[in-house]
Protein backbone atom coordinates (compact mmCIF):
# COMPACT_ATOMS: atom_id res chain seq x y z
CA UNK A 1 0.00 0.00 0.00
CA UNK A 2 1.15 3.14 -0.62
CA UNK A 3 2.07 5.94 1.53
CA UNK A 4 -0.87 8.11 -1.00
CA UNK A 5 -3.02 4.98 -0.07
CA UNK A 6 -2.88 5.20 3.52
CA UNK A 7 -3.84 8.34 4.19
CA UNK A 8 -6.96 8.36 1.79
CA UNK A 9 -8.08 5.14 4.16
CA UNK A 10 -7.05 7.46 7.33
CA UNK A 11 -8.88 9.81 5.80
CA UNK A 12 -12.02 8.06 4.59
CA UNK A 13 -11.92 6.90 8.74
CA UNK A 14 -11.97 10.49 9.90
CA UNK A 15 -15.21 11.29 7.49
CA UNK A 16 -16.20 8.49 8.74
CA UNK A 17 -16.15 9.14 12.57
CA UNK A 18 -16.79 13.26 11.77
CA UNK A 19 -20.12 11.70 10.37
CA UNK A 20 -21.10 9.77 13.82
CA UNK A 21 -19.98 12.73 15.53
CA UNK A 22 -22.48 14.95 13.43
CA UNK A 23 -25.25 12.28 14.49
CA UNK A 24 -24.47 12.66 18.05
CA UNK A 25 -24.94 16.23 18.09
CA UNK A 26 -27.91 16.39 16.65
CA UNK A 27 -29.36 13.77 18.52
CA UNK A 28 -28.03 15.86 21.43
CA UNK A 29 -29.55 19.12 20.78
CA UNK A 30 -32.68 17.61 20.43
CA UNK A 31 -32.67 16.42 23.38
CA UNK A 32 -31.37 19.37 24.87
CA UNK A 33 -34.17 20.92 27.26
CA UNK A 34 -31.73 24.93 27.37
CA UNK A 35 -32.50 26.79 23.79
CA UNK A 36 -28.59 28.25 24.01
CA UNK A 37 -27.55 24.85 24.35
CA UNK A 38 -29.61 23.62 21.44
CA UNK A 39 -28.44 26.27 19.28
CA UNK A 40 -25.09 26.03 20.18
CA UNK A 41 -25.16 22.03 19.69
CA UNK A 42 -26.60 22.49 16.37
CA UNK A 43 -24.41 25.01 15.05
CA UNK A 44 -21.49 22.80 15.99
CA UNK A 45 -22.84 19.61 14.06
CA UNK A 46 -23.32 22.15 11.21
CA UNK A 47 -19.01 23.27 10.96
CA UNK A 48 -18.01 19.47 11.86
CA UNK A 49 -20.48 18.32 9.06
CA UNK A 50 -18.71 21.45 6.76
CA UNK A 51 -15.41 20.07 7.84
CA UNK A 52 -16.23 16.80 7.05
CA UNK A 53 -17.17 17.37 3.49
CA UNK A 54 -13.61 18.88 3.03
CA UNK A 55 -12.53 15.48 4.31
CA UNK A 56 -14.45 13.71 1.88
CA UNK A 57 -13.62 16.06 -0.99
CA UNK A 58 -9.69 15.58 -0.01
CA UNK A 59 -10.34 11.70 -0.03
CA UNK A 60 -12.07 12.03 -3.49
CA UNK A 61 -9.02 14.14 -4.97
CA UNK A 62 -6.52 10.94 -3.60
CA UNK A 63 -8.41 8.39 -5.13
Amino acid sequence: MSQVDDIRQRLAQISEDMADIAVSLLSRAIDTPEEHERIALANLEKRVTKARRAVEKAVDTLT
